[in-house]
């Protein structure tokens, strides 16, 4: 045999091993073989509900020493998790000590705890005794094991089980029992019923913490009609009132997955972020999340003890917000809401794994059912038989008991002798040797007459309930009634269709003043034509650019390449300190830098250039990008730097360009292109080596032009009449130089 086809196949019959002997569970008994084994050793040791507790170590080191060839800390962990209430729906072991906590604490080591059988438990070994399974050698083959518990509940869909095999998994939610139970006859009185009639009595899902579940009813039809899919759940909550209009948020329940731990972590991720990569920064949507739940919550505390198994109190920063508006904020950013998946896999009564819908369990299951009851009758008519054998053979004594005596006392191996003279079978004539005298008495007879006939009618019933299959199914369906009423339970998850949680942002229209600093600094204010003279600057730094918007609007930032970024002006932090790095707000590309930002209100125009003299008018809207690395909008010449937009005017005259050895050129409006990107045409003629370095827009009247002189002061220079008309020429045109030494800026109020 070559290696590939050995690997092949030494692979498979491990895949297969872990399939059947560890991860995925038996639709019959609900249990993998470790549960299954831990359970039926507790049953031996004699640990019903009723008994003392035993250690767990006892307990873990008899399933080792006998049925479970694996290590003792899978085998208590899996003994922990059947006795913990908040993992299953319906603990199988009742646990004493410490069992572990939903928030993840582990629990103690097996030498400290105790456990025993809880009564629900009887619901799968109660009938082991009665010839109901199969039993198999264990792992050495000196004793038995059964190779499935004699389930008289569906117990699979109770208590649910999850587990990952090798190519697939299983993740079943627990259910209610008393609908189980209910879809159980349903479907054992009527196996064409489909899986929708199935759902009619399951509503779906009910976790042991309860919660709710928000899917609709299609999305939970669909992943129990194909046996995979993915739910939504929720938390539940309540709003307390406090004392002067004062009120908290209390979560009591919460979804399958969830702790209140988690909840308090991830809100301490939210509050204070930290950078997604290492030696990265904090992101601008971490930033703004940040100041979202800082700006609405005030703490959160867990005080969940024994009488509250969740008690998850949040408290909101100011009384005047919304409880349901604050609790969409939670549920959107936090576990309090999330997806659960279903995946029904199991070992079906071929042994094979499979996906299966629910009626194919509940069927598979009912047939496992009526096999089971069918076998305990067989088992208990042949112990009725064999009891009116053994009767029937007393009553010949009683009958001839003078006969009987003496024939005992007269002969020295009366077995035989008994046998012949009143036809008796061994098993008879062992019994009447057997008896003891005071079982000679007269009442004894009256009882064995009695017991005769209660006996045979028992075998006529029993008989009777083998011959009819209808019988049969009846019995099956009161049994399943019965122990659904004496350990079934109200639902506690509720099945209430809700859309998903969603919070936007509510942003009242308010003007807004943005501060841009010269490094590329940015924060608002409140309002319009603000005194801004006591803005200060980090050191170094200087303002820029100080655009009047309103809340509602977005800035586009420009960077040096010629891409487009959008910030809504609502999100950017407030006048506190120097505000933040407009880098952190976008991802800008590497070797790019901040260049410039204006105001994207829709309608507006700006005409955008280079300083390689290229430029065209682009509308505002397309400047906005929704994503964080923006948008190339204007091709930029190598070595060309991006110019400050100029905003165009409701009713443009004369197109202004600048170069930096002081020339300016005017020229229509109407010769300027509007494109939504890129190189666009060019504004003004060069000479080699030089660039243009203002744009804007002015009246064929009068132009005033702002300008640095040699000293590096502002000034302004008026050119009007004669002086201005040489400046109007054409597009791409050199102009002509300004009076007076400075450098052009720009104009003013353009």
């Amino acid at each position: 045999m070559d290696m590939a086809t050995f690997a092949e196949r030494s692979y498979l019959t491990y895949a297969m091993s872990v399939v059947r002997g560890r991860a995925i569970p038996n639709v019959e008994d609900g249990e993998k073989p470790v549960q299954r084994r831990i359970l039926y050793a507790m049953h031996q040791l004699g640990l019903r509900s009723g008994a003392q507790h035993s250690k767990s170590a006892r307990i873990v080191g008899e399933v080792l020493g006998k049925y479970h060839p694996h290590g003792d800390a899978s085998t208590y962990d899996a003994l922990v998790r059947m006795a913990q209430d908040f993992s299953l729906r319906y603990p199988l072991i009742d646990g004493q000590g410490n069992f572990g906590t939903q928030d993840g604490d582990s629990a103690a080591a097996y030498r400290y705890t105790e456990a025993r059988l809880t009564p629900i438990a009887d619901l799968l070994l109660s009938e082991i005794d009665q010839d109901t399974v199969d039993f198999i050698p264990n792992y050495d083959g000196r004793l038995k094991e059964p190779e499935l518990l004699p389930a008289r509940l569906p117990m699979l869909l109770l208590n649910g089980a999850s587990g990952v095999a090798v190519g697939m998994a299983c993740e079943l939610p627990p259910h209610n029992m008393r609908e189980v139970a209910e879809a159980a006859v349903q479907v054992l009185k009527h196996p064409r019923t489909t899986h929708k009639a199935v759902m009619e009595i399951i509503h779906g899902p009910d976790f042991p913490g309860g919660g709710q579940i928000i899917s609709t009813r299609q999305a939970i039809l669909d992943a129990y009609s194909t046996g995979r899919g993915s739910l939504r759940a929720r938390a539940r909550w309540k709003v307390e009132n406090l004392a002067r209009g004062q009120w908290q948020i209390v979560v009591h329940e919460l979804p399958p997955t969830t702790s209140a731990k988690r909840v308090m972590a991830e809100v301490e991720e939210l509050t204070n972020p930290k950078p997604k990569e290492r030696g990265g920064k904090v992101s601008a949507a971490q930033t703004n999340l940040k100041q979202l739940m800082l700006g609405a919550l005030e703490k959160v505390n867990d005080e969940s003890d024994k009488e509250n198994r969740v008690r998850l109190v949040l408290e909101p920063r100011s009384s005047r917000q919304d409880p349901e508006e604050f609790m969409r904020l939670m549920l959107s950013h936090t576990s309090l809401e999330e997806n659960f998946s279903v995946n029904m896999v199991a070992l079906g009564l071929d042994g094979r794994p499979g996906r299966k819908n629910i009626r194919q369990l509940l069927e598979e299951w009912v047939e496992f059912r009526v096999a089971t009851v069918t076998r305990r009758t067989k088992f208990r008519l042949s112990q009725v038989e064999r009891r009116l054998h053994i009767l029937e053979g007393r009553r010949i004594v009683f009958l001839n008991i003078d006969k009987v005596i003496k024939l005992i006392r007269g002969s020295d191996e009366p077995k035989p002798v008994l046998m012949k003279q009143f036809k008796l079978t061994e098993v008879q004539a062992e019994d009447i040797l057997e008896i003891r005298l005071r079982q000679l008495a007269r009442l004894e007879g009256i009882k064995i007459e009695n017991e005769l006939k209660e006996l045979k009618d028992e075998r006529k019933d029993l008989k009777a309930l083998l011959g009819s299959e209808s019988e049969m199914k009846k019995l099956v369906a009161k049994e399943i009634r019965d122990d659904a009423k004496q350990y079934g339970d109200e639902r506690r998850t509720v099945v209430e269709e809700a859309g998903r949680a969603t919070f936007e942002r509510q942003v009242v229209d308010e003007p807004l003043t943005v501060i841009v600093s010269r490094n590329g600094w940015v924060r608002s204010r409140q309002g319009h034509g603000l005194d801004l003279s006591g803005v200060s600057y980090k050191t170094g730094d200087g303002p820029y650019a100080i655009i009047e918007t309103r809340s509602v609007h977005y800035l586009a930032l420009i960077d040096s390449t010629g891409r487009a970024f959008s910030v809504q002006a609502a999100e950017l932090p407030g006048s506190r300190g120097d505000g933040v790095p407009l880098s952190s707000l976008v991802d800008l590309a590497p070797g790019s830098r901040f260049a410039h930002a204006v105001d994207a209100q829709p309608g507006r125009r700006y005409l955008v250039a280079n300083s390689a003299g290229y430029g065209f008018i682009v509308k505002a809207e397309e400047l906005l990008s929704r994503v964080r690395a923006g948008k190339a909008f204007m091709t930029v010449p190598e070595r060309a730097d991006v110019l400050r937009p100029a905003l165009v005017p409701e009713k443009p005259e004369m197109a202004v360009a600048f170069s930096e050895k002081g020339r300016m050129l005017l020229f229509p409006a109407s010769e300027l292109k509007e494109l939504a990107r890129g190189r666009g045409i060019t504004l003004m003629g060069l000479d080699k080596g030089e660039k243009m370095i203002a744009v804007g827009f002015a009246n064929s009247k009068s132009v005033t032009v702002v300008g640095k002189s040699r000293s590096d002061k502002e000034r302004t220079v008026t050119v009007s009449g004669e002086n201005l008309q040489k400046h109007i020429l054409h597009r791409a045109r050199k102009g002509c130089l300004l009076p007076g030494k400075m450098t052009p800026i720009g104009v003013k109020n353009e």
